[in-house]
C-alpha cells in the first residue's frame, strides 16, 4: 500500500542520514590526525584537509543520489 511505501521512504532517509553522519565522523578523525602530526608542513596539511573535504562532499553527494533514486523506485506503483 501507499502507506507502507511511505514508511520505507522514511527508513531510506534515515539510513542515508546515518551513512552521512558516519562519513562526517571519519572526516573528523582524519582531520584530527592530520592536524596532530607536526611532521607535515602547514601547506601540505592544508592541501590534505582540502582533499579530505572534497572526498567527503563527493561521498555525501553519492549517498543523496542513491537515496533519491531508491525513494523514487519505492514510490513507483
Amino acid at each position: 500500500t501507499e502507506d507502507r511505501r511511505r514508511e520505507y521512504t522514511v527508513k531510506v532517509k534515515n539510513m542515508a542520514e546515518e551513512a552521512k553522519v558516519a562519513i562526517r565522523n571519519i572526516r573528523r578523525d582524519v582531520n584530527d590526525s592530520i592536524k596532530k602530526d607536526k611532521t607535515i608542513p602547514e601547506d601540505t596539511q592544508k592541501d590534505m584537509l582540502d582533499d579530505v573535504q572534497k572526498s567527503t562532499d563527493e561521498f555525501i553527494k553519492k549517498i543523496d543520489e542513491i537515496a533519491a533514486k531508491k525513494n523514487k523506485e519505492i514510490m513507483k506503483v
